[in-house]
């Protein structure tokens, strides 16, 4: 898993390629908390080239979206592939987390 980060135009950008699993969710998680305790009211995955996500990833997700309404921010998950998109879909948690086609969509949904 390569995961980075940049904030651009106040919004927090988190890029997450590769596999996001139990053997790396805790760095992932270590990521997003560091994007969290700064004062970031609008996050946008990029999960664009996320190839596997298991529970303890979509764990990390959830979390931040949960301290993202705790906030009364907005977090949005951009370009999932069909494979993490079924996943979403299948948890429920699609109704949860808002999701775009492509991550212009998800900062014009954060705008």
């Amino acid at each position: 898993m390569e995961i980075s980060r940049k904030e651009e135009g106040g919004i927090a950008y988190v890029t997450i390629k590769g596999r996001l699993d139990a053997d790396n969710a805790s760095q992932a998680e270590k990521t997003v908390n560091s994007v969290l305790e700064g004062n970031a009211d609008r996050i946008l995955f990029d999960l664009g080239a996320l190839d596997y996500l298991s529970s303890a990833g979509l764990r990390v997700l959830l979390g931040a979206a949960k301290e993202m309404k705790r906030r009364d921010g907005k977090i949005v998950l951009c370009s999932l592939t069909e494979f993490v998109k079924e996943i979403f879909e299948v948890s429920g948690f699609e109704a949860l987390i808002p999701i775009a086609d492509s991550v212009d969509s998800g900062v014009k949904f954060l705008s």
